[in-house]
């Protein structure tokens, strides 16, 4: 189970945004994404998702193209819009991750319910699952997603800035919460917070145009204010202390 991205290129128009990109990511790593604004990190996550196809290059996710991979990924999108007066349930919203076994009649099958319960358990909602999804905190509704996500038993979880609008407690929790699933499946999350992704991750992957991973030695002060530039060498700016 693994991810390979080779001489991958992509363009919205004339305008570049990925150039060159090679890498491959093994099992159960968690990886932190990072990079200036525009730097191609959301891009990156959909065309490993397979929602956007790349202009030159090849993506294998066990050994197949994204688009024959779906059913295996789970993804939790940078901003999720919801009507907090419409009257649905956490443990509905959770089941909307398993749309694909809705049937005919439009009733999911135990077994999906079943899965939907079972994730909420997982991201320790499972007092929530009747409690309407618009009265949940900012941290719970963020859990309640990742439940949604997860539901199908993914083997990849991606996120985008999934940290953007909840509090320090509810971040704290949310981390624990990924590095218990790290250990059963591969995860890769997009970051602007790398105070606190650089000690969670077990690699870091930098965006800008061209991608590379980076030791956690050599993200520095600068990273974690947002003023981006090329890796420097040891000894020559401020590092995090790990």
């Amino acid at each position: 189970m693994n991810i390979e991205v080779e001489n991958l290129f992509f363009s919205y128009g004339d305008l570049p945004i990925l150039e060159d990109a090679s890498f491959s990511i093994s099992s159960t790593e968690f990886i932190g994404i990072f990079g200036p604004n525009g730097g191609g990190k959301t891009t990156l996550l959909k065309i490993l998702l397979g929602l956007l196809s790349p202009t030159k290059g090849s993506v294998r996710i066990d050994g197949m193209p994204p688009r024959n991979t779906r059913g295996m990924i789970g993804y939790v999108p940078q901003v999720i819009q919801s009507d907090h007066r419409f009257p649905i349930s956490t443990l509905d919203v959770v089941l909307t991750g398993c749309l694909h076994t809705l049937k005919w009649m439009g009733i999911f099958p135990e077994k999906a319910k079943k899965a939907a319960k079972s994730a909420l358990d997982k991201v320790g909602l499972s007092h929530k699952a009747n409690a309407p999804f618009g009265t949940l905190s900012g941290g719970e509704a963020q859990r309640a997603i990742i439940a949604r996500a997860i539901a199908n038993d993914p083997k990849y979880l991606f996120l985008d800035e999934p940290t953007a609008n909840i509090d320090a407690q509810a971040e704290k929790e949310f981390y624990d919460l990924l590095s218990l699933l790290s250990s059963q499946m591969t995860i890769l999350m997009v970051s602007h917070d790398l105070h606190t992704a650089v000690h969670r991750v077990s690699r870091l992957l930098y965006v800008h145009r061209r991608v590379s991973f980076l030791d956690k030695k050599e993200i520095c002060e600068h990273f974690a204010l947002g003023l981006y530039h090329s890796p420097l060498s040891a000894g020559t700016h401020e590092h995090f202390a790990l």
